[in-house]
């Protein structure tokens, strides 16, 4: 798929990010874009208008990494947005894109027997692995408890977290944090487009979302990355309560394009007795899924 757009409209929204002064350029008057000019910018970056103008209508093409790094300095990208940036011009080259392990489609991916045992060995925490388009692949059965909401919503065989960020109205009550999540859910969606952006599958979710969602479309309209990595949460779930839990994702090295994620506690919070009191009520649903939520009383 072509990412000319993607490429235009990522440059054009950093360039209306960066102000004259942060740019240590003077402000002038009457100056009818935000943040800086065109020319402006290919001055920063020590090339010609003309050849700025070229990349910034798109054509990445046969740009050196020595003119992305200037211009990457030129509108003051951090580490995420530098990233996306030459993942746009390789994915538009193709070299890059051939030597790469191109990750297959969620829709056809069995998680291997072993990761499904690395995860059911963590029982402290929610353990999962998804996909760059954020379909919950794998579980342990603390996480699948943990997700009971989206697995009982989903309306496909493959539970899709950003679909249940923007969809689903359970989310605002899961979230506590609504805003923050739904920012690093398209976050990490438009890392994944620029990433690969010949994933027909993330191109039809975006496209689904975008359609049904408003919140969503704006977001993704500002072409922020940001890197996630590690982090806190806060949650409430509809059986133990009220969960604060830190997260770290960890790239599988096996699996390209698979991320494994988990959550804990701070021992001995609050949070910590909700998690274990979330695994005594998951071992009660596994031998009889009848059995009523635990009274927290």
């Amino acid at each position: 798929m072509d990412n000319r757009d993607e490429v235009r409209e990522f440059l054009t929204s950093r360039r209306a990010k960066i102000t004259p002064e942060q740019a240590g350029l003077p402000a002038g008057t009457r100056r009818r874009v935000p943040g800086l000019r065109r020319s402006e910018v290919a001055t920063l970056a020590d090339v010609s208008v003309e050849y700025y103008a070229k990349l910034e209508r798109g054509n990445l093409a046969g740009a050196s990494p020595t003119v992305l790094e200037a211009v990457a300095r030129a509108l003051q990208l951090d580490d995420a947005e530098r990233a996306h940036l030459l993942h746009l011009a390789q994915a538009q080259e193709g070299s890059d894109a051939l030597a790469r392990p191109r990750p297959r489609s969620s829709r056809q991916r069995v998680v291997h027997k072993s990761l499904q045992w690395t995860l059911d060995a963590v029982t402290a925490g929610p353990a999962f692995v998804n996909s760059g388009r954020l379909d919950l692949l794998a579980t342990n059965h603390l996480a699948r408890s943990f997700f009971a909401d989206i697995y009982s919503s989903s309306t496909t065989k493959q539970p899709n977290l950003a679909r249940y960020q923007f969809l689903d109205p359970a989310a605002r009550r899961f979230y506590l944090n609504w805003d923050l999540a739904a920012d690093m859910t398209v976050d990490v969606l438009r890392t994944e487009a620029g990433r690969n952006p010949q994933d027909k599958d993330l191109h039809d979710l975006v496209g689904e979302l975008s359609t049904r969602s408003d919140t969503f479309r704006t977001r993704w309209s500002s072409h922020n990355v940001t890197r996630h990595g590690t982090g806190t949460k806060h949650f409430h779930h509809p059986v133990v309560g009220d969960l604060t839990l830190t997260w770290e994702a960890l790239a599988i090295t096996a699996e390209p394009g698979l991320t494994l994620t988990i959550y804990t506690a701070e021992p001995g919070s609050p949070s910590a007795e909700n998690l274990n009191l979330l695994a005594t009520w998951a071992a009660t649903q596994e031998t009889d899924p009848s059995t009523q939520p635990l009274s927290r009383g």
